[in-house]
């Protein structure tokens, strides 16, 4: 801060605070930088007034937001083709705070039985605080998506790429069938990632993300994003979006979300507004930054993956103890057709497979721990989508709440294991799994 008629030299306790920064300094870096900043310097009053009321645009707390978070936000909805985005503190976040954003208290949702084990969880346990029920589908059956719709529906709910057997959703199917309910299509667009399937162009109208997976891909850090597509009208059926429809106590003009930011998203400020700013899921500066660093490779990273992934696959589908590999990409798979045409530039590298079962799941259980105790380049974790290859046991691990007849639908048993390949050599991936398999 430099020294002038109206900035006097300051003492020891206030320059050791204040000296060499202005919060109006402009600074040309070439790289998005980390703003570490929890409030940020208003101008005026007034100005502090504006933002408030969301007459204004600005950074206030970081609670809903900072600068860095936004290049986040941008670059995703970019990537999406999307009109905005929010990024929050996780892919769990990102579901709980649109189905919220969508349901209210007592809504209904319709959603697929593919769902991470996670996003079950949510559906089945937590939701049911706020009065909003879950009715679920087999992804595949149209008809059972049209027929579990009630006047209370608000939204249709599916993976584009099922965790953990990789069953490819048919987005443009349930997309109409959700249009014909009157209610946006929300995908989980994780496991594709934007690069391997842009769902707006197929009809869904909102995608979340789990960022900590592939958008990242590096395994540091947790966050999240919601992306309005920009596709579906609220004001078709106002009554059943009162919350966007409707007056906002949080405009002082009297307007809705809907008139309000009519030129940008009213979804997405709704959710900043509301959601963001009471239950405070956070996406702070430093992990919008590491995942700004994971993206700017994602196509690079993508087509390796996919790549290594179908090699290991194939590989597998030969092996003798392997009983079933479920992956899209092989010609066998039920979701081969799909992946032709929702997944051109690749099938991702999250899949799973079966050993043979003995018909006991304490035994199948064995089996399993016996092949992963023996492998020494797939790492054991609960996570995807990260450099590192992966082999989890759904079962025991991230589909553990799930009961014998939820795992059942979802295609899970005890003979499953998870795998995400990561980026390593695919010969050596390939070794290291035979060498595994040999123990069985």
């Amino acid at each position: 801060m430099s020294e002038s008629a109206d900035c006097p030299p300051s003492s020891f306790a206030t320059a050791q605070v204040q000296s060499g920064y202005s919060p109006t300094t402009t600074v040309t870096a070439a790289v998005p930088p980390i703003y570490q900043s929890n409030a940020f310097a208003l101008r005026s009053l007034t100005h502090a007034r504006d933002l408030f009321a969301h007459r204004a645009e600005g950074d206030v707390y970081a609670r809903t937001g900072n600068p860095t978070a936004a290049i986040f936000e941008q670059r995703v909805a970019a990537l999406e083709d999307g009109v905005a985005a929010a990024g929050v503190a996780s892919g769990q976040a990102a579901v709980a705070l649109a189905i919220l954003a969508l349901t209210g208290r007592g809504g209904h949702v319709v959603a697929a039985n593919q769902l991470y084990g996670g996003t079950v969880d949510l559906l089945v346990e937590t939701l049911p605080d706020w009065g909003i029920e879950t009715t679920f589908v087999d992804q595949d059956d149209i008809d059972a998506w049209r027929a579990a719709v009630r006047p209370e529906t608000r939204l249709f709910f599916a993976e584009t790429v099922a965790n953990p057997i990789a069953q490819v959703l048919d987005v443009r199917a349930v997309a109409d069938a959700a249009h014909d309910a009157g209610v946006p299509l929300v995908v989980d667009n994780t496991v594709a990632t934007p690069y391997l399937q842009r769902p707006k162009e197929f009809g869904a109208d909102i995608s979340v993300h789990s960022a900590t997976k592939f958008l990242g891909g590096h395994g540091t850090v947790i966050g999240g994003a919601i992306v309005d597509l920009g596709t579906f009208d609220f004001t078709a059926a106002p009554e059943k979006w009162p919350a966007l429809t409707e007056p906002a106590r949080r405009i002082p003009s009297g307007e809705s979300y809907v008139e309000h930011f009519r030129d940008t998203s009213p979804f997405i400020g709704f959710i900043k507004a509301k959601h963001m700013h009471d239950l405070g899921p956070t996406l702070s500066a430093s992990t919008a930054f590491a995942l700004l660093q994971g993206i700017e490779t994602l196509d690079l990273r993508m087509q390796r993956h996919a790549a290594s992934a179908q090699r290991v696959a194939e590989h597998l589908a030969a092996h003798p103890a392997v009983a079933r590999v479920h992956h899209p990409g092989l010609a066998g798979n039920p979701w081969h057709e799909a992946a032709q045409t929702y997944l051109t530039r690749g099938v991702p590298s999250v899949f799973s497979i079966d050993l043979h079962s003995t018909g006991d799941d304490e035994a199948d259980f064995a089996h399993a721990e016996t092949f992963i105790g023996g492998l020494r380049v797939l790492r054991l974790l609960a996570n995807i989508g990260d450099a590192r290859s992966i082999v989890t046991h759904p079962a025991s691990m991230t589909h553990s709440h799930l009961s014998p007849q939820q795992l059942a639908d979802g295609g899970i048993s005890w003979s499953t294991v998870r795998l995400s390949i990561g980026l390593e050599d695919a010969d050596d991936l390939i070794a290291d799994l035979d060498r595994g398999l040999a123990l069985l």
